[in-house]
Protein backbone atom coordinates (compact mmCIF):
# COMPACT_ATOMS: atom_id res chain seq x y z
CA UNK A 1 0.00 0.00 0.00
CA UNK A 2 1.07 3.49 -0.36
CA UNK A 3 2.13 5.90 2.12
CA UNK A 4 3.26 9.28 2.54
CA UNK A 5 6.78 7.89 2.29
CA UNK A 6 6.22 6.60 -0.97
CA UNK A 7 4.57 9.15 -2.88
CA UNK A 8 7.66 11.16 -3.43
CA UNK A 9 9.15 11.26 -6.84
CA UNK A 10 11.17 8.72 -7.74
CA UNK A 11 13.18 8.48 -11.19
CA UNK A 12 14.16 4.92 -12.46
CA UNK A 13 16.66 3.52 -15.01
CA UNK A 14 14.74 0.77 -17.32
CA UNK A 15 16.34 -1.69 -19.13
CA UNK A 16 14.69 -4.18 -21.54
CA UNK A 17 17.03 -7.07 -23.03
CA UNK A 18 14.52 -10.10 -23.14
CA UNK A 19 14.24 -11.04 -26.44
CA UNK A 20 15.07 -9.02 -30.11
CA UNK A 21 14.96 -5.86 -29.01
CA UNK A 22 17.57 -3.70 -26.81
CA UNK A 23 15.97 -0.94 -24.87
CA UNK A 24 16.98 1.33 -22.15
CA UNK A 25 14.68 4.74 -20.45
CA UNK A 26 14.31 6.92 -17.84
CA UNK A 27 10.79 7.13 -16.31
CA UNK A 28 9.71 9.43 -13.60
CA UNK A 29 6.89 8.50 -11.09
CA UNK A 30 5.21 11.06 -9.23
CA UNK A 31 2.54 9.15 -7.77
CA UNK A 32 0.26 6.78 -8.27
CA UNK A 33 -0.59 6.56 -11.39
CA UNK A 34 1.44 9.51 -12.33
CA UNK A 35 4.37 9.04 -14.35
CA UNK A 36 6.31 10.96 -17.01
CA UNK A 37 8.66 8.91 -19.64
CA UNK A 38 11.70 11.19 -19.67
CA UNK A 39 13.05 8.89 -22.63
CA UNK A 40 12.49 5.81 -24.72
CA UNK A 41 15.45 4.52 -26.81
CA UNK A 42 14.61 1.10 -28.71
CA UNK A 43 17.05 -0.83 -30.72
CA UNK A 44 15.54 -3.41 -32.94
CA UNK A 45 17.34 -6.48 -33.97
CA UNK A 46 15.50 -7.13 -37.30
CA UNK A 47 18.02 -7.45 -39.82
CA UNK A 48 20.04 -9.51 -37.82
CA UNK A 49 17.53 -11.89 -37.70
CA UNK A 50 15.31 -11.63 -40.85
CA UNK A 51 17.29 -14.40 -42.99
CA UNK A 52 16.28 -17.15 -40.29
CA UNK A 53 12.88 -16.03 -40.08
CA UNK A 54 13.05 -16.27 -36.74
CA UNK A 55 14.75 -14.89 -33.62
CA UNK A 56 18.15 -16.93 -32.81
CA UNK A 57 19.25 -15.95 -29.64
CA UNK A 58 22.48 -16.08 -30.09
CA UNK A 59 22.48 -13.17 -32.04
CA UNK A 60 20.46 -11.39 -29.84
CA UNK A 61 22.63 -11.45 -26.85
CA UNK A 62 25.96 -10.80 -28.71
CA UNK A 63 23.58 -7.31 -29.88
CA UNK A 64 22.92 -6.46 -26.82
CA UNK A 65 26.03 -6.59 -25.44
CA UNK A 66 27.41 -4.26 -28.59
CA UNK A 67 24.94 -1.20 -28.13
CA UNK A 68 23.60 -1.65 -25.00
CA UNK A 69 25.91 0.71 -22.74
CA UNK A 70 25.51 3.49 -25.69
CA UNK A 71 21.23 3.13 -25.37
CA UNK A 72 21.66 4.08 -21.53
CA UNK A 73 24.17 6.76 -22.17
CA UNK A 74 21.58 7.95 -24.76
CA UNK A 75 18.48 7.43 -22.58
CA UNK A 76 20.24 9.82 -19.95
CA UNK A 77 21.28 12.43 -22.28
CA UNK A 78 17.73 12.65 -23.58
CA UNK A 79 16.23 12.95 -20.08
CA UNK A 80 18.88 15.31 -19.11
CA UNK A 81 20.27 13.58 -16.11
CA UNK A 82 23.29 12.07 -14.89
CA UNK A 83 22.98 8.32 -12.72
CA UNK A 84 23.51 11.03 -10.15
CA UNK A 85 19.57 11.80 -10.30
CA UNK A 86 18.65 7.91 -10.87
CA UNK A 87 16.69 6.42 -7.35
CA UNK A 88 17.14 3.03 -8.66
CA UNK A 89 17.87 0.90 -11.51
CA UNK A 90 15.88 -1.90 -13.09
CA UNK A 91 15.78 -4.43 -15.94
CA UNK A 92 13.86 -7.35 -17.19
CA UNK A 93 15.26 -10.27 -14.91
CA UNK A 94 12.70 -12.60 -17.11
CA UNK A 95 10.82 -14.58 -18.69
CA UNK A 96 12.88 -14.42 -21.93
CA UNK A 97 15.91 -15.76 -23.55
CA UNK A 98 18.27 -16.59 -21.01
CA UNK A 99 21.26 -14.97 -22.50
CA UNK A 100 19.49 -11.45 -23.37
CA UNK A 101 18.09 -11.53 -20.10
CA UNK A 102 21.69 -12.04 -18.25
CA UNK A 103 23.18 -8.96 -20.71
CA UNK A 104 20.54 -6.76 -18.99
CA UNK A 105 20.33 -8.05 -15.90
CA UNK A 106 24.13 -8.23 -15.37
CA UNK A 107 24.64 -4.57 -16.59
CA UNK A 108 21.94 -3.36 -14.17
CA UNK A 109 24.06 -4.88 -11.63
CA UNK A 110 26.70 -3.24 -12.21
CA UNK A 111 25.27 0.10 -12.38
CA UNK A 112 23.58 -0.51 -8.95
CA UNK A 113 26.85 -1.74 -7.14
CA UNK A 114 28.74 1.23 -8.69
CA UNK A 115 25.95 4.11 -7.56
CA UNK A 116 24.97 2.40 -4.73
CA UNK A 117 21.19 2.53 -6.23
CA UNK A 118 18.50 -0.13 -5.29
CA UNK A 119 18.46 -3.16 -7.45
CA UNK A 120 14.68 -4.07 -9.23
CA UNK A 121 14.51 -7.33 -10.58
CA UNK A 122 11.06 -7.14 -13.15
CA UNK A 123 8.77 -9.08 -14.90
CA UNK A 124 8.76 -8.66 -18.05
CA UNK A 125 5.20 -9.58 -18.38
CA UNK A 126 4.22 -7.55 -15.26
CA UNK A 127 5.94 -4.54 -17.45
CA UNK A 128 3.33 -5.14 -20.11
CA UNK A 129 0.63 -5.13 -17.61
CA UNK A 130 0.70 -2.03 -15.77
CA UNK A 131 1.73 -0.17 -18.92
CA UNK A 132 -1.38 1.35 -18.80
CA UNK A 133 -0.51 2.87 -15.12
CA UNK A 134 1.90 5.01 -17.22
CA UNK A 135 0.19 6.12 -19.96
CA UNK A 136 -3.50 6.68 -18.87
CA UNK A 137 -2.74 6.58 -14.81
CA UNK A 138 -5.09 3.25 -14.34
CA UNK A 139 -4.93 2.04 -11.23
CA UNK A 140 -6.24 -2.00 -10.12
CA UNK A 141 -8.12 -4.15 -10.36
CA UNK A 142 -8.49 -4.84 -13.94
CA UNK A 143 -9.26 -7.76 -16.34
CA UNK A 144 -6.11 -8.11 -18.50
CA UNK A 145 -5.76 -9.61 -22.33
CA UNK A 146 -2.06 -10.15 -22.22
CA UNK A 147 -0.83 -11.27 -25.78
CA UNK A 148 3.30 -10.80 -25.49
CA UNK A 149 5.64 -12.91 -27.02
CA UNK A 150 5.40 -16.66 -26.19
CA UNK A 151 2.11 -15.94 -23.86
CA UNK A 152 -1.23 -15.39 -24.38
CA UNK A 153 -3.36 -15.07 -21.25
CA UNK A 154 -6.31 -13.76 -19.41
CA UNK A 155 -5.62 -12.32 -15.56
CA UNK A 156 -6.84 -10.33 -13.19
CA UNK A 157 -4.71 -7.89 -12.35
CA UNK A 158 -5.33 -7.17 -8.26
CA UNK A 159 -3.01 -4.75 -7.84
CA UNK A 160 1.08 -4.36 -8.32
CA UNK A 161 2.69 -7.59 -8.02
CA UNK A 162 -0.47 -9.88 -7.45
CA UNK A 163 -2.29 -11.24 -10.46
CA UNK A 164 -5.14 -13.87 -10.88
CA UNK A 165 -4.29 -16.18 -13.92
CA UNK A 166 -8.27 -16.97 -15.70
CA UNK A 167 -6.89 -18.78 -18.81
CA UNK A 168 -3.97 -19.40 -20.86
CA UNK A 169 -2.70 -20.80 -24.23
CA UNK A 170 -2.72 -24.46 -24.26
CA UNK A 171 -0.12 -24.53 -26.92
CA UNK A 172 0.86 -21.76 -29.56
CA UNK A 173 0.67 -18.31 -28.15
CA UNK A 174 -1.01 -15.77 -30.62
CA UNK A 175 1.89 -13.72 -31.60
CA UNK A 176 4.06 -17.27 -32.55
CA UNK A 177 0.17 -18.35 -34.30
CA UNK A 178 1.11 -14.60 -36.41
CA UNK A 179 4.31 -15.27 -36.83
CA UNK A 180 3.88 -18.75 -37.71
CA UNK A 181 1.22 -18.06 -40.38
CA UNK A 182 3.56 -15.39 -42.24
CA UNK A 183 6.13 -18.09 -41.99
CA UNK A 184 4.14 -20.46 -43.88
CA UNK A 185 3.35 -17.64 -46.38
CA UNK A 186 6.32 -16.43 -47.24
CA UNK A 187 6.02 -13.44 -45.95
CA UNK A 188 8.34 -10.92 -43.69
CA UNK A 189 9.63 -11.03 -40.47
CA UNK A 190 7.90 -10.16 -37.66
CA UNK A 191 4.93 -11.64 -39.14
CA UNK A 192 2.18 -10.24 -37.28
CA UNK A 193 2.58 -6.38 -38.50
CA UNK A 194 2.92 -8.74 -42.21
CA UNK A 195 -0.26 -10.60 -41.50
CA UNK A 196 -2.08 -7.55 -40.80
CA UNK A 197 -0.94 -5.73 -43.72
CA UNK A 198 -1.83 -8.51 -46.17
CA UNK A 199 -5.51 -9.44 -44.31
CA UNK A 200 -6.08 -5.57 -45.39
CA UNK A 201 -6.54 -6.81 -48.90
CA UNK A 202 -8.19 -10.04 -48.66
CA UNK A 203 -11.62 -11.36 -48.21
CA UNK A 204 -12.02 -13.05 -44.68
CA UNK A 205 -14.99 -15.10 -45.40
CA UNK A 206 -13.22 -16.80 -48.38
CA UNK A 207 -11.64 -19.89 -46.27
CA UNK A 208 -13.71 -21.46 -43.49
CA UNK A 209 -11.29 -21.93 -40.79
CA UNK A 210 -11.81 -23.26 -37.17
CA UNK A 211 -12.34 -21.54 -34.25
CA UNK A 212 -10.53 -23.15 -31.37
CA UNK A 213 -12.07 -23.07 -27.79
CA UNK A 214 -14.85 -21.46 -28.06
CA UNK A 215 -17.83 -21.35 -25.88
CA UNK A 216 -15.65 -23.34 -23.65
CA UNK A 217 -16.31 -22.83 -19.56
CA UNK A 218 -12.45 -21.77 -18.79
CA UNK A 219 -11.33 -19.19 -20.84
CA UNK A 220 -8.48 -20.73 -21.99
CA UNK A 221 -6.80 -20.41 -26.03
CA UNK A 222 -5.70 -23.48 -28.50
CA UNK A 223 -4.21 -21.54 -31.94
CA UNK A 224 -2.45 -25.09 -33.36
CA UNK A 225 -5.47 -26.26 -34.86
CA UNK A 226 -6.17 -23.14 -36.51
CA UNK A 227 -2.44 -22.80 -37.78
CA UNK A 228 -2.68 -26.69 -39.03
CA UNK A 229 -5.84 -26.04 -40.74
CA UNK A 230 -4.43 -22.98 -42.40
CA UNK A 231 -1.27 -24.89 -43.98
CA UNK A 232 -3.49 -27.24 -45.19
CA UNK A 233 -5.58 -24.44 -47.20
CA UNK A 234 -2.62 -23.05 -48.42
CA UNK A 235 -1.43 -26.46 -49.56
CA UNK A 236 -4.35 -26.72 -51.52
CA UNK A 237 -3.69 -23.86 -53.40
CA UNK A 238 -0.32 -24.13 -54.28
CA UNK A 239 1.32 -21.86 -55.71
CA UNK A 240 -0.62 -19.58 -54.13
CA UNK A 241 -1.53 -15.93 -55.85
CA UNK A 242 -0.84 -12.85 -54.00
CA UNK A 243 -4.91 -12.67 -53.90
CA UNK A 244 -5.03 -15.84 -52.25
CA UNK A 245 -2.17 -15.15 -49.33
CA UNK A 246 -4.37 -12.11 -48.91
CA UNK A 247 -7.50 -14.45 -48.40
CA UNK A 248 -5.65 -16.73 -46.10
CA UNK A 249 -4.24 -14.09 -43.92
CA UNK A 250 -7.73 -12.12 -43.69
CA UNK A 251 -9.22 -15.57 -42.65
CA UNK A 252 -7.05 -16.29 -40.58
CA UNK A 253 -7.20 -12.64 -38.35
CA UNK A 254 -10.88 -13.02 -38.60
CA UNK A 255 -11.11 -16.55 -37.09
CA UNK A 256 -8.61 -14.98 -34.55
CA UNK A 257 -10.47 -12.30 -33.69
CA UNK A 258 -13.35 -14.66 -33.27
CA UNK A 259 -11.26 -16.96 -30.91
CA UNK A 260 -10.64 -13.75 -28.88
CA UNK A 261 -13.40 -12.24 -28.29
CA UNK A 262 -15.34 -15.14 -27.07
CA UNK A 263 -12.17 -15.93 -25.06
CA UNK A 264 -12.54 -12.26 -23.54
CA UNK A 265 -15.91 -12.29 -23.27
CA UNK A 266 -15.80 -15.60 -21.13
CA UNK A 267 -13.53 -13.96 -18.74
CA UNK A 268 -15.29 -10.91 -18.16
CA UNK A 269 -18.29 -13.01 -16.77
CA UNK A 270 -15.60 -14.68 -14.44
CA UNK A 271 -14.21 -11.26 -13.69
CA UNK A 272 -17.49 -10.29 -12.35
CA UNK A 273 -18.20 -13.21 -9.85
CA UNK A 274 -14.12 -12.78 -8.46
CA UNK A 275 -14.24 -9.01 -7.83
CA UNK A 276 -17.45 -8.17 -7.31
CA UNK A 277 -20.47 -6.69 -8.78
CA UNK A 278 -18.74 -2.98 -7.52
CA UNK A 279 -15.27 -3.97 -9.25
CA UNK A 280 -14.26 -1.35 -11.81
CA UNK A 281 -15.16 -2.64 -14.95
CA UNK A 282 -11.90 -2.15 -17.21
CA UNK A 283 -10.22 -4.37 -19.93
CA UNK A 284 -6.71 -4.11 -21.08
CA UNK A 285 -5.09 -5.23 -23.59
CA UNK A 286 -1.28 -5.32 -23.52
CA UNK A 287 1.88 -6.84 -25.75
CA UNK A 288 2.96 -6.59 -29.20
CA UNK A 289 -0.42 -8.14 -30.66
CA UNK A 290 -2.45 -5.61 -28.89
CA UNK A 291 -1.34 -3.07 -31.76
CA UNK A 292 -3.22 -5.36 -34.23
CA UNK A 293 -6.06 -3.31 -35.60
CA UNK A 294 -8.40 -5.48 -36.29
CA UNK A 295 -8.63 -7.36 -33.03
CA UNK A 296 -8.56 -3.51 -31.65
CA UNK A 297 -11.95 -3.00 -32.76
CA UNK A 298 -12.84 -6.51 -32.39
CA UNK A 299 -12.54 -5.64 -28.74
CA UNK A 300 -14.05 -2.31 -28.58
CA UNK A 301 -17.41 -3.87 -30.10
CA UNK A 302 -16.91 -6.64 -27.18
CA UNK A 303 -16.53 -3.97 -24.76
CA UNK A 304 -19.56 -1.40 -25.55
CA UNK A 305 -21.49 -4.94 -25.30
CA UNK A 306 -20.54 -5.32 -21.96
CA UNK A 307 -19.93 -2.38 -20.61
CA UNK A 308 -16.52 -2.70 -20.41
CA UNK A 309 -13.81 0.48 -20.77
CA UNK A 310 -11.16 -0.53 -23.26
CA UNK A 311 -7.89 0.38 -22.84
CA UNK A 312 -4.69 -0.22 -24.41
CA UNK A 313 -1.01 1.12 -24.80
CA UNK A 314 0.40 3.13 -27.74
CA UNK A 315 1.72 1.17 -30.51
CA UNK A 316 4.86 2.25 -29.23
CA UNK A 317 4.55 0.75 -25.92
CA UNK A 318 2.70 -2.37 -26.65
CA UNK A 319 6.14 -3.86 -28.22
CA UNK A 320 9.32 -4.42 -25.72
CA UNK A 321 10.63 -0.66 -24.06
CA UNK A 322 12.57 0.26 -21.66
CA UNK A 323 9.46 2.60 -20.10
CA UNK A 324 7.50 -0.03 -19.06
CA UNK A 325 10.18 -1.85 -17.31
CA UNK A 326 11.74 1.63 -15.60
CA UNK A 327 7.71 1.84 -14.29
CA UNK A 328 7.20 -1.59 -12.85
CA UNK A 329 10.47 -1.15 -11.03
CA UNK A 330 9.28 2.23 -10.04
CA UNK A 331 6.18 1.07 -8.70
CA UNK A 332 7.86 -1.90 -7.14
CA UNK A 333 10.45 0.89 -5.17
CA UNK A 334 7.35 2.73 -4.02
CA UNK A 335 6.11 -0.16 -2.28
CA UNK A 336 9.71 -0.81 -0.73
CA UNK A 337 10.45 -3.39 -2.83
CA UNK A 338 14.41 -4.17 -4.55
CA UNK A 339 16.29 -7.05 -5.24
CA UNK A 340 19.80 -8.52 -4.35
CA UNK A 341 22.36 -8.14 -6.75
CA UNK A 342 22.67 -11.69 -7.11
CA UNK A 343 19.43 -11.84 -8.47
CA UNK A 344 19.44 -14.61 -11.05
CA UNK A 345 18.05 -14.10 -14.50
CA UNK A 346 15.12 -16.70 -14.98
CA UNK A 347 14.00 -18.01 -18.59
CA UNK A 348 9.90 -18.41 -17.36
CA UNK A 349 8.38 -16.51 -14.86
CA UNK A 350 4.74 -16.64 -14.09
CA UNK A 351 2.85 -13.99 -13.00
CA UNK A 352 0.51 -16.24 -10.95
CA UNK A 353 2.81 -19.03 -10.02
CA UNK A 354 0.25 -20.61 -7.96
CA UNK A 355 -2.57 -20.77 -10.51
CA UNK A 356 -3.47 -24.17 -11.68
CA UNK A 357 -2.04 -26.26 -14.29
CA UNK A 358 -4.23 -26.09 -17.55
CA UNK A 359 -4.28 -29.50 -18.97
CA UNK A 360 -2.01 -29.75 -22.07
CA UNK A 361 -0.64 -26.81 -21.88
CA UNK A 362 2.75 -27.48 -20.65
CA UNK A 363 5.16 -24.83 -19.63
CA UNK A 364 2.63 -22.10 -21.18
CA UNK A 365 0.53 -23.16 -18.02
Amino acid sequence: MENASTTRQIVILGIETSCDETAAAVVRRRGPGDGQILSNIVRAQLDAHAAFGGIVPEIAARAHVEVLDALIAQALRKAGIGFEALDGVAATAGPGLIGGLMVGLTTAKAIAAARGLPLLGVNHLEGHALTVGLTEGLLPPYLLLLVSGGHTQLLMVREAGAYTRMGTTLDDALGEAFDKTAKLLGLGFPGGPEVERHAAAGDPARFDLPRPMLGREQPHFSFSGLKTALRRAAQDLSPASEQDIADLCASFQSAVCDVVVDRSATAMALYGECAGAAAPRHFVIAGGVAANRALRAALETLCAETDFALHAAPGELCTDNGAMIAWAGAERLARGVSDPLNMAARARWPLDPDAPPATGAGVKA
